[in-house]
């Protein structure tokens, strides 16, 4: 399926972005929430994220990827108010797309 802003198809916009040199390294990628819907949509998108066993995080439109498998910890207080009552390893992916309602 093709967006009609995209000559891409979604599997390619996809094989691109997982493509690149700082995904490669295990680095941390960021691409805007509006991009993510408008090109792949944000249920298969967070389906390869969990494929590869990556994590992500968003914040004010923001999509941040890590891109390994190492875990995350925040260096300052959060509010359980944000994440809920799991800890920030939990937060990440949901499994399926019910876990996300």
């Amino acid at each position: 399926m093709r967006t009609p802003n995209s000559p891409l198809s979604p599997e390619i916009w996809l094989r691109d972005l997982f493509a690149s040199k700082a995904v490669q390294q295990g680095a941390v990628i960021r691409r805007k929430a509006r991009d993510i819907e408008r090109y792949v949509g944000m249920d298969l998108f967070l389906r390869e994220i969990d494929r590869r066993g990556y994590q992500v995080a968003e914040n004010s439109g923001q999509i941040i990827i890590f891109c390994n498998r190492a875990p995350i910890q925040w260096l300052t207080p959060i509010s359980s108010q944000e994440i809920g009552p799991k800890p920030f390893q939990g937060f990440a992916c949901p499994r399926t797309p019910s876990d996300r309602a």
